[in-house]
């Protein structure tokens, strides 16, 4: 039994927390902390009958020093970074002056760039290593499950993977004309940010939502789903053998899609700062600000989440095709945790990464993306909290 600390305390962070607090075997002591204290307090309020002790904290976790002194006041054994992609570096930085494990869910992009890739935090590994302590990358579900899911593969159907197609599909109708799921600000970075897929040693790049497919989604239906980069993208082309290609599709509604170019034709996505009655301000901040925060979607989303990856390879010289996926329910994850499904399939791996790392399963030194450990204990665990997949060894395959 141990502590963690989570700092971040938004949808994904609220469905860790409840995670966490069922698994009181491992998690002895929550603490949440968040620039705002009130959000800490009010998922403690929901989880007051938890047999686990719950404390919260004010941090703001742009300052290194203020994350030190938490750290070093409460003794976590893990940091469950649940925060914003732009504090990975100084949480980690954090956990490497206590000699803390750490976990994230989605890797480092800086503030005023619209690039994320893990070489900022991959520089961390020789620092990790020597400290002794574990920083285990993108433990959420994209990505995160879809790396376990590659890792799966490769381990028990595989020789070689050739090709990888991850596909994440959100049917879900929270009933807005414009909203996103997960943090505006994020989400938006990145769906209009270029597409690229990695093929045959290097990156191929692509205009904004460029590439589009229809796929026929179990339990769910056709959808029309975009090529856009993603992260795991960038580890699991280093780390499954015999890869030749990946690409990643999310799917996307008109009706977002619509708004989403009116609002980039009017500036309102740029992160270019401009002057406004005597002070400067992002747009993409200021429609954060005006938009639905996602963690007030779960009582009005209805649908469900498809989330899985196809690959093609070899086994014993012959050609195999595996599809492994998890379909989420938007009701069931709100009934349950008071969450929608977005946020449930980060949180629900979040808190099993942690798991493993707190109980030795996922423990050595270094900074590892989740596809570098075994993935039996984690595809188990999935099973057990709220995410079981479902394999497929004749997939329709995604047209060329």
């Amino acid at each position: 039994m141990g502590k963690v600390l989570v700092i971040g305390a938004g949808g994904v962070a609220n469905v860790a927390i409840h995670k966490c607090a069922q698994n009181s075997e491992v998690f002895q002591e929550i603490c949440i902390a968040s620039r705002t204290k009130s959000k800490c307090d009010a998922i403690k309020e929901k989880l007051k009958d938890s047999p686990v002790k719950i404390t919260t904290a004010q941090v703001d976790a742009d300052k290194v020093d203020e994350l030190i002194a938490l750290i070093e006041e409460v003794k976590p054994d893990i940091v469950m970074n649940l925060a914003l992609p732009y504090q990975d570096l100084t949480i980690m930085d954090a956990c490497l002056a206590t000699k803390t494990h750490y976990l994230d869910t989605a890797n480092y992009e800086p503030e005023d760039t619209a690039k994320f890739e893990y070489k900022w935090q991959w520089a961390y590994r020789e620092k990790f290593e020597k400290a002794g302590i574990t920083a285990l990358l993108g433990s959420g579900f994209d990505p995160g499950v879809t790396s376990v899911f590659s890792a799966y593969a490769m381990k028990h159907h595989f020789d070689e993977i050739h090709y990888i197609d991850i596909l994440d599909c959100n049917a879900g109708d929270h009933g807005y004309p414009f909203a996103t799921n997960f943090n505006p600000e994020i989400n938006i970075r990145e769906v209009s940010a270029k597409g690229s897929y990695w093929e045959a040693g290097h990156w191929i790049e692509t205009e904004p939502m460029a590439i589009k497919k229809v796929y026929d989604f179990p339990q769910i239906g056709p959808k029309d789903m975009y090529l856009l980069h993603h992260e795991e993208l960038e580890s699991l082309a280093l780390h499954i053998n015999g890869i030749k290609r990946i690409r990643f599709f999310m799917t996307f509604g008109e009706s977002y899609l619509t708004h989403l170019t009116c609002l980039e034709n009017v500036g309102m996505t740029s992160i270019e700062p401009i002057m406004y009655e005597g002070r400067e301000i992002v747009p993409l901040q200021f429609l954060k600000a005006v938009l639905p925060d996602p963690s007030s979607l779960g009582p009005r989303t209805k649908g469900k989440t498809n989330i899985g990856c196809i690959f093609t390879g070899v086994k014993n010289g012959k050609t195999v095709h595996y599809y492994v996926y998890n379909v989420c329910d938007h009701e069931a994850c709100y009934e349950e945790v008071g969450s929608q499904a977005v946020s449930y399939t980060t949180g629900v791996p979040a808190m099993i990464g942690a798991m493993l790392v707190m109980n030795g399963t996922w423990q050595k030194p270094g900074v590892y993306n989740v596809e570098e450990f075994d993935p039996d204990p984690f595809m188990a665990a999935l099973n057990k909290w709220g995410l079981p997949w479902q394999e497929d060894f004749n997939p329709t395959l995604v047209e060329d």
